[in-house]
């Protein structure tokens, strides 16, 4: 598509369509990743919490809570990952009432595939629009989390 045809396209749609649309471009490189290294049974989200895991080792309640959804949909999440052998789930040694769960070598197979195919998507992004523009571009959508979280505390203080 030409840069100005670009542009007008970028210029008629919403800032959360051009979100939506742009993440199936990482979506679509992360499964491609997956399915190469064998991992074609990912459940949707999976990816998601398996790199989350991998990347940080945050708790997965944090985790979770980035993903937005229920309780119960996050249980089910983690149920299958756990059942098709991405994450062992664990009692945590230090509180017998909590549950610890870690990725499985199967896990990090497919969390350093995804994070490879991340990157593949981000070079060619940097070639396309420069390495200052992924960096606004960054910057930018941090800003839009910051919001988000601002509005999500001030709305559970009403």
């Amino acid at each position: 598509m030409p840069k100005d045809d670009e542009q007008a396209l970028s210029d008629q749609i919403t800032l959360p369509a051009l979100l939506r649309i742009a993440r199936r471009t990482y979506g679509a490189a992360i499964r491609a990743a997956q399915a190469e290294v064998g991992c074609t049974d990912m459940p949707r989200n999976g990816s998601w919490v398996v790199g989350a895991i991998s990347r940080s080792g945050a708790p997965l309640g944090t985790i979770i809570a980035q993903l937005g959804v229920s309780k119960q949909a996050a249980g089910q999440l983690v149920d299958t990952l756990v059942v098709r052998g991405y994450l062992d789930r664990a009692p945590d040694p230090s509180d017998r009432r909590r549950m610890t769960v870690t990725l499985t070598e199967r896990g990090q197979l497919a969390a350093d595939a995804g994070r490879t195919a991340v990157d593949t998507v981000d070079d060619e992004l940097k070639k396309r629009v420069g390495p200052q523009a992924v960096a606004a571009c960054r910057e930018a959508l941090s800003a839009l989390i910051d919001i988000g979280d601002e509005a999500e505390i001030e709305s559970r203080a009403r």
